[in-house]
C-alpha cells in the first residue's frame, strides 16, 4: 500500500468518550505504521481535553466538530442554501440540529475525499446516514455496530435508504452474532458484506485470588447508570423482595449515567440497603479483588467488555440473554444465563445463589475460557482489515 493514504473516522458516540471508541482509537497506531498519515474524526463535538483525545492530537490526528454551534445568520443561511434542510418546518428545530451534522460531514469528505470512511455506530443504524453520504460521494465505507436493540427499529421513511448503504458498505462489522442477525431480520436482508469484530480489552486473563466470604457475597453491577439498556431497576426490584433482604449479599453498582439520581431515588423508595453507589473507575483489579461476580440486568446490548474483563480476571458472570452475552458465558459452567425479564433474572440469581460455593471454581473457567475464546490484539485484526481494503 502507497504511503499517504488517508481515512475519516465518524464516530457517533455522544459520550465525551465510551467503549465503542476502543477498537478504532487503539488501531491508529497500526494504521500510521501502514502508511495511512492523514487521519481525521468526526464527531458531534469533540472534548479536546479529555485524556483520550489528547492522546489522539499528539498522534497528529486531526479532529473536526460535525455539531460545533453555528451562528444565527450560519443557520438563517444553511437553512434556506442547504437541501437537508429544504424539505424541513423552518420552525422545526428538532429536524434542524438532527440533519446539521449530516450536512456538515457531506461538505467536508467532498471538499477533501478520504481513500476510507469507517462509521463507528452506537446502535444498528444511528450512523447511517453518515454512511450514506459516503455512498452518494462514492467514498468507500465500512460501518462497525456496537450495539442492537430488539424493540428499536428504523423509521419506515429510513429503511429503503439504510438497505442500500448497508449492501454497499466494504463491510459491516458487528460486535456479536446477535447483533447481526437482528439488524438483518430488522432490515429484511442477507448481509454477505459482514463480518464479526472483537473491541478490544484493558485486562489481560490472569485470574486474581477469590476473595474471602466471611462478610458476605458482594456483586459488582459494571456499566453506564442507564436503565432503559443496563436494567438496573430490576435488580433493585428483585432486592426489594424479603428473600433478598434476608441475606449476606450486596450489590455495588460502578458507573456513571443519566439515571444516578433515580436509581438511588428508587433504592430509598423500595428500602433497598444492602447496596451502593461507587461511581466510575478505571480500576478493574481494585473492583475484582474485592468482588465474588459481574450481574448484569441489560435489556440490550452488543457485547459488553465488562463480561470480557470480569471473566479474565476470574470471575463468574449473573447476566441476561442479551445481545451477545450468552455467545461468551457458558451457562452453569462459567456463569449463569437468563432471559431478559426480572421474573426470569430472580430464579437465575436464585440459582446462581444456591451454588455460590461453586463460583471460585466457576471463575478460573472462565478465565480459560476466555483465553481461548478472545484474540490476543483484535485492534491489529482490525487494522489488517482495513490495510486490505485500501489495498483492493
Amino acid at each position: 500500500m502507497r504511503k499517504g493514504k488517508k481515512i475519516a473516522i465518524v464516530t457517533c458516540c455522544l459520550d465525551d468518550w465510551g467503549g465503542s471508541e476502543e477498537l478504532w482509537a487503539r488501531s491508529i497506531p497500526g494504521l500510521q505504521d501502514n502508511g495511512i498519515t492523514h487521519i481525521t474524526i468526526f464527531k458531534n463535538k469533540i472534548n479536546g481535553t479529555h485524556p483520550e483525545y489528547l492522546k489522539l492530537k499528539h498522534k497528529n490526528v486531526k479532529f473536526s466538530e460535525l455539531d460545533p454551534g453555528l451562528s444565527l445568520v450560519e443557520k438563517v443561511a444553511s437553512r434556506v442554501t442547504d437541501p437537508f434542510y429544504r424539505l424541513l418546518d423552518r420552525a422545526n428545530v428538532v429536524a434542524y440540529n438532527w440533519n446539521k451534522p449530516v450536512a456538515r460531514l457531506y461538505r467536508g469528505l467532498k471538499a477533501a475525499p478520504p481513500d476510507l470512511v469507517l462509521i463507528s455506530q452506537g446502535i444498528n443504524f444511528d450512523g447511517i446516514a453518515y454512511a450514506y453520504q459516503c455512498f452518494k460521494l462514492n467514498i468507500p465505507y465500512l460501518i462497525v455496530t456496537h450495539k442492537a436493540v430488539d424493540f428499536f427499529w428504523p423509521q419506515p421513511n429510513d429503511r429503503a435508504y439504510m438497505k442500500e448503504t448497508l449492501l454497499n458498505a466494504k463491510r459491516c462489522l458487528f460486535v456479536s452474532e446477535h447483533n447481526r442477525k437482528l439488524t438483518e431480520e430488522q432490515f429484511g436482508i442477507r448481509l454477505q458484506n459482514s463480518d464479526i469484530v472483537v473491541n478490544p480489552v484493558k485486562t489481560q486473563v490472569e485470574p486474581l485470588p477469590y476473595p474471602a466470604v466471611d462478610k458476605g457475597y458482594r456483586l459488582a453491577c459494571v456499566g453506564r447508570l442507564f436503565v432503559i439498556d443496563k436494567g438496573q431497576d430490576m435488580l433493585l426490584r428483585i432486592l426489594s423482595q424479603p428473600k433478598w433482604r434476608g441475606r449476606n449479599i450486596s450489590i455495588h453498582f460502578f458507573g456513571a449515567g443519566p439515571d444516578l439520581d433515580g436509581l438511588k431515588e428508587m433504592a430509598q423508595l423500595l428500602k433497598v440497603e444492602n447496596i451502593s453507589f461507587a461511581g466510575y473507575t478505571n480500576d478493574l483489579k481494585r473492583i475484582w479483588n474485592d468482588h465474588h461476580a459481574l450481574i448484569l440486568a441489560s435489556r440490550s446490548e452488543g457485547l459488553p467488555l465488562t463480561i470480557i474483563e470480569a471473566m479474565s480476571l476470574g470471575r463468574p458472570v449473573i447476566a441476561t440473554n442479551a445481545g451477545g452475552n450468552g455467545e461468551v458465558i457458558q451457562d452453569g459452567v462459567t456463569g449463569f444465563i437468563s432471559e431478559v425479564s426480572e421474573t426470569d433474572l430472580d430464579k437465575t440469581m436464585e440459582n446462581a445463589w444456591s451454588k455460590r460455593g461453586e463460583w471460585q471454581n466457576m471463575g478460573i473457567k472462565a478465565a480459560e475460557y476466555i483465553n481461548e475464546l478472545i484474540p490476543k490484539e483484535p485492534e491489529q485484526l482490525f487494522v489488517n482489515l482495513i490495510c486490505n481494503i485500501l489495498n483492493d
